[in-house]
């Protein structure tokens, strides 16, 4: 019995209310058993019917407070969700809705977790977690998914490494919105985001914290591990000195940086082997803070993990001689050298929430389902060797495979590379966003534009691009169209103009595999 069940099946709970302090005659209620979810600064009860919740502050809130808590259920509430594109954003954010108070006693309304952020399962062995919140945590080290740990998560909540990627896309939109209104999270850790790789859905929670630059400091530094290295350094200063860093956008960007890295690679990009100093503690805070080093740094190798004091349950993933983060493909590479290299100590350097996101969508276009039905990841990214391989398991990929090199049209009979590409495998779908730079593959795209327009297919020993709505498919080698509702051969040289329309692209074919 998950921990919501045990509190609703207690004897004699206790229905209160609770009104609004925004909307006069506005009540909610709540389940009172006398034991509420305790969080880090709220006290949690459920409505009766478990659709939000109603978390009080422990400690009593000031004016300022207060007006930051009814700016975010006003003003900014109706600024994400009342607008053009909000539906989407619901489902990435868990935002209170309105502010209560009672008895000098201040509290925020927030909507319940969708049920998919709940634990069905947990434990491959046991029901320790079910019916718990899918806390970024439990998906982001190796040891939860190690066969032989006997905490290990069941295979039916690990979803495959394609999951990670699109979920770190819904991360990164959601960041990228905050700091367009103008907003940092304060506090973006995996224990702030929940994540479903099953759904491949993501939300971020603790909205409350959200920092206003010049108007709301922030209330916390972060949670360990996801603290950016000028904010460690610094926090030995008086608050208001003007030397210490505070959590603020850039420090976001570290965070989501870090997170980003161990949801791919199931290890922290910053805890290597190297010692600075004797005391915990203070080691801790120096490896992390004012010495941080990226354990996979292109010229020193002094922070690399060392396998001997790496627990079994970590491996292989901690070990990155074996599986080094340049498996996360060529555009995620730079970025993670970007993050945790230039970056790292320079905050004004470090990639935004919208690189990333173009990033992590580029990389999709270059992964290949593994043929190995054992895999556990399932998917990885085309290396670019003549003989591309699982990086997880070594199954090597049977067969020739058609790589398309995207080109723009610079000027009229000039065309230039994008520095993108689609890998095809069989069944894959086209869609408008490879087909015409000017749809963007974002948040804001249709429903029509979410429409495959084409499919790839193997058959009769050969590849071929199956028409289905492109009006102005034309095959440049042979000087023919491709109506909708037939097919192109997909060979070496093959060129293809795939819309005519301002925007469209051509593609180049090349074959990996020969």
């Amino acid at each position: 019995m998950s921990y919501v069940d045990k509190l609703f099946a207690k004897p004699g709970n206790n229905i209160r209310s609770v009104p609004s302090a925004l909307h006069a005659g506005k009540v909610y209620q709540y389940v009172d058993n006398g034991e509420p979810m305790r969080g880090g600064m709220k006290d949690v009860y459920f409505s009766p019917d478990r659709s939000y919740v109603v978390a009080f502050y422990r400690d009593r809130q000031d004016y300022n407070s207060k007006e930051r808590l009814k700016k975010l259920v006003t003003q900014y509430y109706d600024a994400f969700f009342n607008r053009d594109g909000g539906e989407y954003y619901k489902e990435l954010y868990c935002w209170p809705t309105d502010m209560v108070e009672m008895q000098n006693k201040v509290g925020l309304i927030v909507p319940t977790y969708a049920k998919n952020f709940f634990f069905k399962k947990g434990y491959a062995e046991s029901e320790g977690i079910k019916g718990k919140e899918k806390q970024g945590l439990w998906f982001a080290s190796g040891k939860f998914r190690h066969p032989q740990f006997s905490l290990r998560l069941d295979e039916s909540e690990l979803g495959s490494w394609l999951s990670y990627f699109q979920i770190c896309v819904k991360i990164a939109r959601g960041v990228k919105r905050l700091h367009a209104a103008g907003l940092a999270h304060s506090d973006l850790s995996y224990k702030n985001v929940l994540i479903d790789p099953v759904s491949r859905s993501a939300t971020i929670i603790d909205i409350d914290g959200l920092v206003v630059p010049g108007l709301y400091p922030p209330d916390v530094i972060g949670t360990a591990d996801f603290i950016a290295p000028e904010v460690l350094a610094t926090k030995h200063l008086e608050l208001h000195d003007p030397y210490r860093k505070h959590a603020n956008r850039t420090t976001d960007l570290h965070a989501m940086a870090v997170m980003i890295y161990m949801y791919l690679l199931y290890r922290h990009p910053l805890k290597g082997g190297k010692v600075n100093a004797m005391d915990a503690e203070q080691d801790d805070l120096l490896s992390m803070g004012e010495k941080a080093l990226f354990i996979e740094h292109l010229t020193d190798a002094s922070n690399r993990p060392k396998l001997a004091q790496i627990s079994k349950w970590a491996l292989p993933w901690a070990d990155v001689s074996k599986l080094p983060y340049t498996i996360t493909g060529p555009y995620l590479k730079s970025l993670f050298d970007q993050a945790f290299i230039s970056g790292l100590h320079n905050p004004n350097l470090r990639p935004n929430a919208d690189t990333w996101e173009q990033a992590l969508l580029k990389t999709t276009d270059l992964m290949q389902p593994c043929s190995n039905a054992g895999c556990k990841q399932k998917w990885f990214v085309f290396d670019n060797t003549a003989t591309p391989k699982c990086p997880f398991c070594g199954t090597p990929i049977k067969g020739t495979l058609p790589v398309l090199d995207l080109y723009y049209q610079f000027k009229p009979t000039v065309w230039k590379p994008e520095n993108h590409r689609l890998m095809v495998y069989h069944n894959q779908y086209l869609f408008n966003w490879h087909v015409n730079r000017n749809i963007l593959r974002n948040e804001k795209l249709t429903a029509e534009q979410k429409v495959p327009v084409g499919y790839f297919t193997f058959q009769n020993n050969k590849w071929v691009l199956v028409n289905q709505k492109l009006t102005s498919l034309k095959d440049l080698t042979e000087d023919k169209d491709v109506p909708p509702n037939t097919m192109v051969d997909i060979v070496d040289g093959k060129k293809l103009l795939l819309s005519a329309e301002e925007g469209g692209r051509v593609v180049v074919v090349s074959m990996a595999n020969k």
